[in-house]
């Protein structure tokens, strides 16, 4: 097969037996996802601050595993590794991180602790994930890492002074987990969603263009691991154009970004 059109991820279609974790399931693309391989015989574990929508999961039907879980809180998160470890009597087949957290932010009203609070749940946490459930995975020889970012992470946006930067670093980190971990036998993913209709983006007070449901988001990442890809970004419809800024010399992508935004 040429190089270019090889699978850069071992395709994952059949989840009937396969064991996941997803942390940041309570709402939105978390949730969904959860629900979505469930659906297809998985076997799913979540976590989430909201141990009450946890639960409320795990309970309907029965079978799953509610696993509450501070992602800023570090020494929660070894512990909630290795209690997933137990329950599955090994390693899981998926980890997604799906944690997220996000208030508009302008530089002329910086705020230090909202900038430190984005970096800690949307970033810190994933480390500390990681940090948790490399050493498994690689012993194991198999699994699967999974981020969520965001298009915001692909080049400034208004509004996004804290949750853009973040989901910038989850790009470039996904891309060196992939150059480390593919050829220890592990996949790595990195999921960039345009608008999603969450409470995150509730807090938006402008016409998001293509908005989508969370059912829509987890169909699109669940036929990106399908397709063995690395990086999943939808809408298409939305995100082809955002791809494209990123590509534009930066006089005409300020200028675009005036223009459209009116920022």
């Amino acid at each position: 097969m040429p190089l270019l059109q090889a699978k850069l991820n071992q395709p994952m279609r059949d989840w009937q037996g396969r064991s996941v974790w997803i942390i940041g399931a309570s709402t939105g693309i978390g949730r969904a996802t959860a629900e979505a391989l469930r659906a297809k015989g998985a076997r799913v574990i979540v976590s989430a601050r909201d141990s009450a929508a946890l639960q409320d999961f795990a309970n309907s039907p029965p079978g799953c595993l509610a696993l509450p879980l501070d992602v800023s809180e570090p020494g929660t998160v070894a512990a909630a590794a290795q209690a997933v470890h137990t329950a599955l009597g090994a390693a899981p087949d998926l980890v997604l991180y799906c944690a997220g957290y996000y208030r508009p932010l302008r530089a002329t009203a910086f705020d230090l602790p909202e900038m430190q609070k984005h970096l800690a749940v949307n970033y810190v946490g994933v480390l500390l994930v990681l940090d948790a459930v490399l050493p498994m995975l690689l012993q194991a020889g198999r699994g699967h890492i999974a981020l969520v970012g965001s298009v915001a992470g692909y080049r400034g946006l208004p509004m996004s002074l804290a949750y853009g930067p973040t989901k910038a670093a989850l790009n470039n980190l996904a891309e060196n987990l992939y150059l480390d971990l593919h050829p220890q036998g592990l996949g790595v993913s990195i999921i960039n969603p345009g608008f999603v209709e969450t409470p995150l983006t509730a807090q938006n007070h402008f016409k998001m263009p293509a908005l989508i449901s969370p059912a829509e988001a987890a169909q699109h990442i669940l036929q990106g691991w399908a397709r063995g890809q690395f990086e999943m970004n939808f809408p298409r419809r939305f995100t082809r154009w955002m791809r494209l800024l990123r590509c534009l010399p930066d006089r005409w992508y300020f200028a675009s970004v005036r223009r459209i935004t009116k920022a």
